[in-house]
């Protein structure tokens, strides 16, 4: 036996005397069982140097080499089968106008790769968007952003996962800019055109933010303005949480247990943000924990009926570090959290919380949440998969990186 199983094996079993033998295995099955996207513009040259024109070298230049260094990625975690799209920098050829037969064209190298296409996300803020896309006042540009996103779902139920996320930039700078309540029925009615063509069993995730391009207003500015939007549309429509996408302190679990509880088809996009951008890696955090604790009580992650499984896609684009690095750190940090949300002892949680155990709550529920080393579960479960125990070591010693720099060096 190697040091490293030596060091899995022991940690498997204490973490067995702790939360018992089969509350572990269900944590590796767990594990094994969860699936994230990638998304495809965090493998460009998206979003590189904001400050400096700074790129990291071996950046793919195009949809096909976005595909290899997905097909790369899924190799080495075994959980990351799908592909997010973006319609206007992945199946379009000006910037302007999606194309079905490009869609068909990346659909097809993604299963030549062993490899799918994931939730498919209309393009709102590029080229003609400068006074918004569905708040625009100019009916050409609501027209043009309504058939991008008729056509979305066209190609989401043919060609992908049968998922479309929706992100607008729309709002305002200043106050007095634009009237709030006129931009906000702008919104509501592009969406009704758009959902009245589009497929209804296709979901769609509607996503919110706090403030980015316009400081002042966004139009969809929070949860509850998705959840309106939402529940005014159909049963095939839900709320996407960006984890950046709040003010700071937002308590995000709470609004995931809200959203359960009222039966809102929901999903995620994962980052981390520090300050005032969301395109960090996923850290694991107390946070991300809390927040699957309440994924896996809810039965909306690895649930045996896949049906009620949300959309859990990474959301990420740093200027400065290795992209692919930083795909396969998030990927660990997600895996990390769930493991230790699986840890929880909800019986014994429910019945502090009856006889009103403040502290023996918050300590119980924190034995898994911050003090267990989940690490050996993880390590199990990609065993178990037939990945690496360390998939940025594994990246590391590939080559992989030396090979696409040299590839792509003009």
């Amino acid at each position: 036996m190697s040091k490293s199983e030596k060091w899995i094996e022991i940690g498997l079993e204490m973490l067995q005397e702790e939360f018992g033998k089969q509350v572990v295995e269900k944590a590796i099955e767990a594990i094994k069982n969860f699936q994230v996207e990638i998304p495809g513009w965090a493998l460009g040259t998206f979003g590189g140097g904001r400050f400096g024109g700074y790129m990291y070298p071996g950046a793919a230049r195009n949809i096909e080499e976005k595909l290899d260094d997905a097909a790369f990625i899924n190799k080495l975690t075994g959980v990351t089968k799908r592909f997010a799209t973006h319609m206007l920098w992945d199946f379009s050829d000006d910037g302007m106008t999606a194309d079905y037969k490009i869609a068909e064209k990346v659909a097809k190298q993604a299963k030549e790769r062993g490899i799918e296409l994931g939730a498919v996300n209309p393009t709102y803020f590029l080229k003609g968007s400068h006074m918004g896309s569905f708040t625009s006042p100019d009916r050409k540009t609501q027209e043009r952003y309504i058939e991008q996103t008729i056509l979305a779902g066209k190609i989401a139920k043919d060609l992908c996962n049968g998922v479309v996320t929706l992100w607008f930039p729309d709002g305002s700078m200043y106050p007095g800019q634009i009237d709030l309540a006129l931009a906000y029925e702008r919104m509501k009615k592009c969406l009704e055109k758009s959902y009245e063509k589009m497929p209804k069993d296709i979901t769609i995730l509607i996503e919110y933010k706090v403030f980015e391009p316009g400081t002042y207003s966004t139009t969809i500015p929070d949860w509850g303005t998705s959840f309106a939007l939402a529940k005014s549309l159909g049963d095939n429509v839900g709320v996407l949480v960006d984890l950046g996408h709040h003010h700071h302190g937002t308590n995000i679990e709470q609004i995931v247990a809200i959203l359960i509880s009222e039966k809102m088809k929901g999903g995620f996009h994962f980052n981390t943000r520090y300050a005032a951008d969301d395109d960090h890696s996923v850290e694991p955090n107390p946070q991300m924990a809390r927040i699957f604790y309440e994924l896996v009580k809810g039965d909306v992650v690895v649930s045996k009926n896949k049906r009620k499984n949300w959309a859990y896609m990474i959301d990420q684009c740093g200027g400065r570090e290795n992209r692919i690095q930083a795909l396969l750190h998030s990927v660990d940090s997600l895996q990390l959290s769930l493991a230790k949300a699986m840890l929880v002892q909800s019986e014994k949680l429910a019945q502090y919380q009856d006889s009103d155990e403040i502290l023996l709550a918050n300590r119980l529920f924190n034995d898994a949440i911050i003090n267990a080393d989940v690490r050996p579960i993880v390590a199990r479960a990609r065993i178990e998969l037939g990945v690496p125990v360390d998939p940025i070591e594994a990246f590391i010693e590939s080559g992989y990186q030396k090979k696409i720099e040299k590839e792509r060096a003009t």
